[in-house]
């Protein structure tokens, strides 16, 4: 097991989530050093927020500040419990590590505790031990993922909860529609945008992991929000899948292929590199 009393050089996400881009950082960041300088960064789909942690570790922000922001508000409201309890947290988890085991997993994931900075350990210790890291909910909110197979799960990752906290000094994290981000972004600022994916096929779908859903009048939604950024003089990043909606919504602005992993198929011969797109206004 991990030692909770060693200190994390750099912090890394401290949740596993369905399209984190651990693998496209060296793309991202060659886009985003293109845009520099920049007053803000602004992160509307922060997720598991691999790219804003490898920028802060880089120090690729310097003084800049940073929002991060997402319309799930468990996920924020996990942010918020380790920027402002993080040795709160770590003691629960502590909790969670001692008694893990079959049993108790379900007992975990079948009860929500009224105090948030133990749903916020909750949400940790269940996406730490859960199958394939995934993070879902039915449509009454309600976590039903089943236990993943892991010998050694590393539950509490303490000397990195304290490198996150640090990180999320200087943030705001708030739980808030990506539309907002028209009122908070300036000319001047940069904005990284990691939405769900639009479906690559009529069988697959990255749109469903929350109660909430993201089809296609919120990828048009987030599109015609791209363009009004652009009017305004904010630079934008944004990832998405290579398909033909894709192109269409964007067309104005440059797009360019990468390649990606994908492990969220259940199917191991389904797993692979993928087309992913990367479109900017700068």
């Amino acid at each position: 097991m991990t030692d909770c009393i060693l200190i994390a050089d750099r912090p890394r996400p401290f949740l596993k989530w369905v399209g984190g881009k651990r693998q496209l950082l060296d793309e991202l960041e060659s886009r985003i050093a293109d845009a520099r300088p920049h007053k803000r960064y602004h992160e509307p789909f922060v997720g598991g927020g691999a790219l804003f942690f490898d920028l802060y570790s880089r120090k690729d922000l310097g003084r800049c500040k940073a929002a991060l922001s997402d319309n799930n508000g468990r996920l924020i409201e996990a942010y918020h419990g380790v920027q402002e309890n993080v040795e709160r947290v770590i003691n629960i988890l502590k909790v969670h590590r001692s008694l893990h085991d079959k049993e108790y997993y379900y007992q975990v994931r079948a009860q929500i505790p009224e105090d948030p900075v133990a749903r916020t350990a909750r949400i940790i210790y269940l996406n730490r031990t859960c199958f394939n890291g995934l993070f879902r909910e039915n449509s009454k909110g309600g976590f039903n993922v089943p236990m993943g197979r892991y010998k050694d799960p590393k539950i509490c990752d303490a000397p990195n909860l304290r490198a996150v906290s640090k990180a999320l000094q200087r943030c705001t994290v708030k739980e808030e529609h990506f539309a907002a981000i028209l009122n908070a972004a300036k000319s001047g600022d940069f904005v990284y945008f990691d939405p769900p994916y639009v479906p690559v096929s009529k069988t697959s779908s990255f749109t469903a992991y929350h109660k909430g859903e993201f089809g296609e009048a919120s990828q048009r939604e987030l599109a015609a929000v791209y363009d009004e950024l652009t009017k305004k003089g904010v630079k934008a990043l944004l990832s998405n899948s290579d398909t033909p909606l894709v192109h269409e919504l964007y067309q104005r602005h440059c797009i360019e292929l990468v390649q990606a992993s994908r492990k969220i198929n259940s199917r191991a011969d389904k797993r692979g590199k993928v087309n992913e797109v990367l479109v900017r206004n700068f």
